[in-house]
């Protein structure tokens, strides 16, 4: 505990001796040494007895605050801050706030160190307040645009969370079309599930319009289209995923085979999926397409169209349908030990993780158009990595 606080507290300690050198090199009187020495020991003193708290009071204090210890002041909080320890961060930067003495950008810095502060103690109202002064001021406007975005997302303010990353779009001169879109996603799945299918449509056309590679937009819309009969515009939207975002084919196919079954369309599936494997081969997919073969010409028929597949694209999903397959065409011993490797197959499925964000590789069984870990939207994908040589390993 005591090697930790001397690690942290380290900055303040040099920034006293600093100043002691500073004070003699000067020509101050020799009472204020005095006093800065005395003071300085004191701090020292309440670190060894491990009250942090009461040695933060004593530096704080005797570092004035001007320009050149302006800097000391936002180090030291921002460590506490990153340590974990915001209560005392944000009491180091609440008094800085508090000096008349700090120029508008010294206060600008001040203010932006201390909605650090609340935002990494969830406090975001508070944090919010200072972040929009910020941008008022014109000071760190474009971090405090992306802290705002961050606020917004978190409490699910999707039409403030437009609006900020429309300023910072033009702030930083960035795209922000992949985001906006997915907050326009999301104000209509808020409106689906309230059974508003009107407005719905109008926020999922102005997500597409607003970036017209959205699988997200292309799918909601999709879906709407179904349940409202209108199965070939269904059908028109889920296939263009194949063109907005391959990787997200798998997300598409069962709900674009539905269409086509209400179309009584099955020869357009087939060929529709036949030519998507030729450069997409993705196991979904083609399980899908198995299962049609399997209802249209047997299981024979279907176990050596996954055969083809597994041999050329191995993967545990893949191995899995064809012991399944098989099981059908095999009796006593040879269907018994087909039945055994299923059963390890699926314990090898129920280890593997569904989807994986392709930007920081976290994992999970359903997908998140906004990742958990690195806050990226659309970079979740299925993660089909589940490779038979890999899993083995």
């Amino acid at each position: 505990m005591i090697n930790s606080l001397w690690l942290l507290l380290l900055p303040v300690a040099a920034t006293a001796g600093f100043l002691l050198a500073y004070v003699k090199r000067r020509g101050h009187h020799r009472e204020a040494t005095k006093n800065v020495s005395k003071n300085y020991l004191q701090g020292l003193n309440y670190l060894l007895n491990e009250e942090p708290d009461k040695a933060v009071d004593v530096f704080v204090n005797m570092l004035q605050i001007d320009s050149d210890t302006l800097e000391t002041h936002l180090a030291l909080g921002n460590l506490f801050r990153r340590r974990g320890e915001v209560n005392r961060a944000i009491r180091i930067h609440q008094n800085l706030i508090d000096r008349p003495s700090l120029t508008k950008k010294e206060r600008g810095e001040a203010l932006f160190s201390l909605a650090c502060d609340y935002l990494s103690a969830g406090v975001l109202d508070r944090a919010e307040g200072l972040f929009l002064e910020l941008v008022a001021l014109k000071i760190h406007s474009t971090a405090s645009l992306r802290c705002l975005l961050d606020i917004y997302q978190q409490e699910k303010e999707w039409h403030k969370a437009i609006e900020v990353a429309q300023k910072l779009e033009h702030e930083a001169k960035i795209s922000m079309q992949k985001e906006i879109a997915h907050y326009y996603c999301e104000l209509a799945e808020i409106l689906m599930d309230e059974g508003s299918r009107d407005q719905a449509y109008k926020y999922l056309k102005k997500a597409l319009s607003t970036d017209q590679y959205c699988v997200r937009a292309s799918l909601l819309l999709g879906s709407l289209e179904y349940v409202s009969g209108r199965h070939k515009h269904a059908v028109r939207l889920y296939k263009q995923v194949r063109e907005q975002g391959p990787d997200f084919l798998s997300e598409a196919v069962v709900p674009l085979a539905e269409a086509y079954q209400a179309l009584g369309e099955d020869e357009a599936l087939e060929f529709f999926i036949r030519k998507t494997m030729k450069n997409f081969p993705d196991t979904p997919i083609v399980l899908l397409l198995s299962e049609k073969i399997r209802g249209w010409r047997g299981d024979k028929e279907a176990a050596q169209f996954v055969f083809d597949y597994v041999r050329e694209h191995p993967s545990v999903s893949g191995l899995y349908h064809l012991v399944d397959l098989y099981i059908g065409l095999r009796e006593g011993r040879a269907k018994q030990d087909l039945l055994l490797m299923r059963r390890l197959l699926e314990k090898l499925m129920t280890e593997q993780p569904h989807y994986q964000c392709a930007a920081c590789g976290f994992t999970s069984k359903s997908i998140n158009w906004l990742c958990p870990s690195c806050k990226r939207w659309g970079t979740t994908k299925s993660a089909h990595l589940c490779e038979v040589s890999h899993s083995i390993a």
